[in-house]
C-alpha cells in the first residue's frame, strides 16, 4: 500500500490536493465555503395514532430520498452547492409537507456548518464533512 505525505504547503493531503487539482483541470471548480450550504429541516410531528406514525415515516424517507442524512433525531441535513439548489429542496419539501406537526428549514453556508462545535459526553467531535463527489438527481 502506498503511502501519502502531506504536502509542505498546507496540511491537507496529498491525494485530496490531486482530485481537486484534477477537477479544475476538466473544468470543474468546488464552490467556495460561502457559496455552498447546509439545509436542514428541523420537524415535530405527532405520533398518537397509527396513521400519524405512517405520515412520520413517509416524511422521513422522502428526506433520506432526496439526500439528506439524519444528525439527530427530527434534525436531517443536506449538502447544498448553493443557494438556488438549497431553494429547490426548500420548494419539494414544501411540497411533501404533512398535514399536522411543524417543519422547519435552515439554511447555512459551509463556512458556518464547519464553525459548529459537537460534543459527545465530555469529548468534542469533529463535524460532518462535505461529500466528496458531486451529487447529480
Amino acid at each position: 500500500m502506498k503511502r501519502w505525505r502531506a504536502s509542505q504547503e498546507g496540511d491537507e493531503p496529498a491525494p485530496a490536493k490531486m482530485e481537486l487539482r484534477r477537477s479544475r483541470d476538466m473544468g470543474f471548480e468546488p464552490p467556495s465555503g460561502y457559496q455552498a450550504m447546509w439545509l436542514f429541516a428541523m420537524f415535530d410531528l405527532p405520533m398518537k395514532t397509527p396513521m400519524q406514525r405512517r405520515i412520520y415515516t413517509h416524511f422521513r424517507k422522502f428526506l433520506l430520498r432526496e439526500g439528506f442524512c439524519r444528525l439527530q433525531f427530527s434534525v436531517y441535513a443536506r449538502y447544498c452547492v448553493s443557494e438556488e439548489a438549497s431553494a429547490v429542496h426548500s420548494q419539494r419539501i414544501r411540497d411533501c409537507l404533512p398535514p399536522e406537526g411543524q417543519v422547519r428549514l435552515l439554511a447555512v453556508t459551509e463556512r458556518q456548518f464547519g464553525k459548529q462545535r459537537i460534543f459527545m459526553g465530555l469529548k468534542q467531535k469533529r463535524s460532518e464533512a462535505a461529500p466528496v463527489q458531486l451529487m447529480m438527481f
